[in-house]
């Protein structure tokens, strides 16, 4: 099992885009998200970046939160999709593309945790706060005007004895705030933007998406048969996305992209998060089907 979490670990954590932070990603943080979604029974799947110069979501986030929700689905949980009035319609045209879990608005975190009786909360590239109470995206601009409180939370599940779990990329995503310090000394120009919330555990990836899929691949090994998406599905995200006006949080315009990479990147990463699942799965003696579901 432990080989399973290395190779999901060293395909989706290997710093591809040099931000740093996923260099934090180790096999045994992928072993407790799997641990964590084995006790679940409801959950909220929570993203939407809001890039206010262009006056539209990233493409990163809703995609992961998507695969992921209907993953979640697909295993018997109840799954609600969370994310603020701004990023509503880029995340409602994402999960009906890929007929996936219900989307819910929330502007507030206590609105957040009266949508259902959530035993599991999910954050995947949603801001968290910094260490001046305010949102900063990695370029140092504050955002806080647009971007509505949902890591509040954190704070709020933390006392109901509800776990979290959180994906970033940047180390300013809601969660994050479990690596502050490692991510304060590799990142040392961007500590003013790094969210200080903080998850039970947290998974430091290349490209949040990336991270939604990745858990979306556990819960295959759990299940025995593949609930993750495949590399066409993959594209008719990107689409669905480009037709929501969504944009590539880098260069902050609209396309395929995600984080700066070409669509076939992550048409690859899906394809090998199978094949990482099918190897896995048949080393467990059982039968793989080989076919996308």
């Amino acid at each position: 099992m432990m080989t399973f979490f290395q190779d999901i670990c060293a395909l989706v954590s290997t710093n591809r885009g040099g931000r740093g932070a996923s260099l934090l990603c180790t096999p045994s943080l992928w072993q407790h998200a799997m641990k964590m979604l084995e006790r679940t029974s409801s959950v909220a799947v929570i993203t939407g970046f809001y890039v206010p110069e262009a006056g539209a979501p990233e493409t990163d986030g809703p995609g992961g939160a998507v695969v992921l929700g209907r993953a979640l689905s697909r295993a018997g949980r109840r799954v609600s999709l969370v994310t603020d009035p701004l990023c509503m319609p880029v995340l409602c045209e994402a999960s009906a593309r890929l007929q996936g879990a219900p989307v819910k608005g929330a502007s507030t975190g206590e609105e957040l945790l009266s949508l259902a009786p959530f035993d599991l909360l999910i954050y995947i590239e949603r801001l968290g706060k910094n260490s001046s109470g305010g949102y900063c995206n990695m370029r140092m601009e504050d955002v806080s005007p647009w971007t509505a409180p949902l890591d509040d939370a954190i704070a709020l599940a933390h006392k109901k004895s509800i776990p979290v779990l959180a994906v970033g990329d940047g180390g300013n995503e809601a969660g994050m705030g479990y690596f502050f310090p490692s991510l304060c000394h590799i990142l040392p120009d961007f500590k003013n933007a790094l969210s200080i919330t903080e998850a039970d555990m947290a998974l430091p990836v290349d490209v949040s998406n990336w991270g939604g899929y990745g858990l979306a691949t556990l819960l295959s090994f759990m299940e025995g048969r593949w609930l993750g998406h495949s590399p066409e599905e993959e594209e008719c995200i990107a689409h669905a996305l480009f037709k929501a006006g969504a944009v590539d949080g880098v260069t902050k315009k609209r396309g395929l992209s995600v984080d700066g990479f070409p669509l076939s990147m992550h048409q690859h990463v899906v394809q090998d998060l199978f094949l990482l699942w099918k190897k896995a799965f048949n080393s467990t003696e059982k039968k793989a089907s080989g076919v996308f579901l």
